[in-house]
């Protein structure tokens, strides 16, 4: 579908169409002058963020809601502070001081921008950028994609960049849209919106490296405030402009800002400072003289066949991201085929809402009946085969929570791939999933819970005042104030302030997971911890799915790490431990490793080295880094999994480094 937000796709050439957005934008700067100058003089004033003061309130009000102030900066507010005085001060806080997750939300976010190949008459060739919001929706520059054709003969390339140790990527994915499906463009506001193809797994790009959510509410920006913007500047591996960088003129469908980009970061999301996209950048401002002609570096009237480097620049502009969903919406109205396509852009978009993403912990759901006069049969998962891994050891894979009615065996060939697209990644030999262990506890854990049924089900009291315990915690590690500190506001903050002091909240916000998988996650860990006959009958369901003699490497997930903690204390001498791998940890909270039958935050001295890894986006680890409790832990590591799976174990195991620490006890 193609879909034109003026008279059609032009036949013109991109360098044309890119003189024309220039020439656009050092218009609208010219025109927005005066505008420019009162800015100038609010900061002269000393004014940080020069906006105007609903702006500022909106903005403010926003960074409060979404729990990005500490707490104890809300805690200190006072009612004898002015609302545009009380709203500086709190962005300015936001600005300065980042939650370490800052780094590990930037990584997620810019595993999204992928870099897009076409062809301009010539070969084939990087030469400009893309990024994904939605599983299967990428957005772009019209000057990129002015039509389905150009699009149908590219592709978007993703993992493009320098690893941590400055190495050349070994494996990049390379997805192709599907201008069939859906194209939407508009040349004036210079953006196309284009379908990709799934890959050859038969899932959407979105699925492998998340997408970045569309926001079309007001508040995430006020002029002062710093901008990122990451994408492939003049078609080289992705880079990140991310210092000195200011958001310094507000335009009806425009962003003006100061930070270094270059011809390639066409089609790149700006972002503010938690990564939310504000704009899509399309071009840069020249500078001009008297007469509105663009200038070259010389001060000497620009002309096109000099090339876009010769420009002398002033600033950048970039589409709101909030004019853009509402052409879209306009486009759509009307078109119940369209909107339906839109709506995976989500509900903040405003053009329909998705099912909540859940697929890394699903609700529970009961159990199924065996039918009348049938056995019920025993499933306690898996075996691995006999001489794997030369028979040094047994690679053991150890669910966590709400796998219940599903196949062990598929379940573990789905962590078999995560594990080794890391491997692949890290040089390291593949494993075949029919050589490892799956012990299978999911249809056992819920027949012994209390409440197997839905999620809204009553926990029962001692169980309900352990996950409240939990939820409590976590949300103080994530920087909620301490309970019955009251916040001393008015006006702009009355709406929030009960939104201090409501943990689960509070966790969501600091994640970006979704509250009912959050609630999900914790109260299973609450229901195995809270009763013996639970523990017990779980734990003895993976003894009878483990190897009869070891050693073995045990790979644990999530409620999984919890288990195996209590299953060290049940193994014999006859399966040593070689090494123990955990990933989506709860294990670093103290209403968790109290409880373990371990007796406290220690390794038993029957495993081998203990590497854990955590994403600091994945709520069920927000107990982490263990180093700072645990003793016995030889190494962790940080990564960033897609803002939809934050805590899929697939995501875990695909990174090289929680790969690499388990190849190397294959070996």
């Amino acid at each position: 579908m193609e879909i034109s937000g003026n008279d059609g796709p032009r036949a013109a050439s991109v360098d044309e169409r890119l003189v024309r957005q220039i020439e656009a934008a050092g218009a609208r700067y010219r025109a927005a002058e005066a505008d420019r100058g009162e800015i100038e003089r609010r900061r002269a004033a000393g004014s940080r963020f020069p906006d105007e003061d609903d702006r500022l309130q909106l903005r403010a009000a926003r960074l409060v809601e979404q729990h990005e102030v500490p707490g104890q900066v809300l805690l200190a507010t006072s009612p004898d502070e002015s609302a545009p005085r009380l709203a500086e001060r709190i962005i300015g806080v936001t600005n300065d001081l980042q939650s370490l997750n800052f780094l590990a939300r930037g990584l997620r976010a810019a595993a999204c921008v992928a870099r897009i190949w076409y062809s301009t008459g010539g070969p084939v060739r990087p030469q400009a950028t893309g990024f994904l919001v939605a599983p299967s929706l990428l957005l772009t520059n019209h000057h990129v994609f002015p039509d389905a054709a150009t699009a149908r003969g590219a592709f978007a390339e993703f993992g493009a960049e320098m690893g941590v140790d400055n190495d050349l990527p070994v494996h990049t994915t390379r997805f192709a849209p599907d201008p069939d499906t859906l194209f939407l463009t508009d040349e004036d506001l210079d953006f196309s919106l284009v379908a990709m193809r799934p890959g050859g797994d038969g899932r959407p790009p979105g699925r492998i490296f998340g997408h970045i959510g569309l926001i079309a509410a007001e508040g995430k920006l006020v002029v002062g405030d710093p901008v990122n913007v990451i994408g492939h500047p003049d078609g080289r591996l992705k880079e990140i402009a991310i210092r000195a960088n200011r958001f310094t003129q507000r335009l009806d469908d425009f962003l003006h800002y100061e930070t270094d980009t270059e011809p390639g970061n066409s089609g790149s999301p700006v972002f503010n400072d938690q990564w939310e996209a504000v704009a899509l950048h399309h071009s840069g401002v020249p500078a001009h003289d008297d007469s509105g002609a663009a200038l070259n570096l010389q001060g000497l009237p620009w002309r096109p066949e000099q090339g876009l480097a010769q420009i002398e620049w002033v600033a950048n502009e970039g589409v709101r991201i909030s004019v853009i969903l509402a052409r879209l919406s306009a486009l759509a109205t009307g078109d119940d085929r369209l909107r339906t396509l839109l709506a995976e852009l989500g509900a903040g978009s405003g053009l329909g809402t998705t099912p909540a993403a859940r697929t890394a912990v699903p609700s529970p759901r009961s159990p199924v009946e065996p039918a009348s006069g049938a056995e019920a049969v025993t499933v306690s998962g898996v075996s691995g085969r006999p001489g794997a891994f030369g028979s040094r050891v047994r690679l053991v894979f150890l669910h966590g929570r709400s796998q219940q009615g599903h196949d062990p065996a598929a379940l573990r060939r789905s962590w078999a791939a995560g594990l080794n697209s890391g491997l692949t990644m890290a040089g390291l030999p593949t494993v075949d999933p029919e050589d490892v262990w799956f012990p299978f506890y999911g249809d056992r854990l819920v027949e012994v819970m209390e409440s197997a049924a839905p999620i809204e089900a009553p926990l029962s009291p001692s169980a309900q005042g352990l996950y409240d315990e939990l939820l409590g915690e976590a949300a103080r590690r994530a920087g909620m104030p301490a309970p019955g500190q009251g916040v001393v506001t008015e006006s702009i903050w009355d709406h929030v302030v009960g939104t201090v002091h409501e943990p689960l909240g509070w966790i969501a916000a600091h994640t970006g997971v979704d509250r009912l998988v959050i609630r999900a996650a914790f109260r299973d860990v609450a229901a195995y911890l809270d009763r013996d006959d639970t523990r017990e009958a779980v734990l003895e369901r993976v003894l009878a799915g483990l190897p009869g003699s070891g050693p073995v490497v045990l790979v644990a997930h999530s409620l999984g790490t919890v288990v195996a903690m209590d299953l060290l204390t049940r193994l014999g001498p006859a399966v040593p431990v070689a090494g123990l791998i955990t990933a989506g940890a709860p294990l670093g909270m103290d209403a968790v490793y109290s409880r373990l039958r371990v007796g406290g935050a220690h390794l038993p001295p029957i495993a081998g080295p203990w590497f854990n890894a955590w994403c600091p986006t994945d709520p069920v680890a927000i107990g982490c880094p263990l180093a700072d409790d645990w003793s016995g832990l030889a190494a962790e590591c940080t990564v960033a999994n897609p803002h939809d799976r934050a805590h899929d174990i697939g995501a875990y195991l695909a990174h090289r480094e929680v790969a690499t620490a388990i190849g190397r006890l294959l070996e």
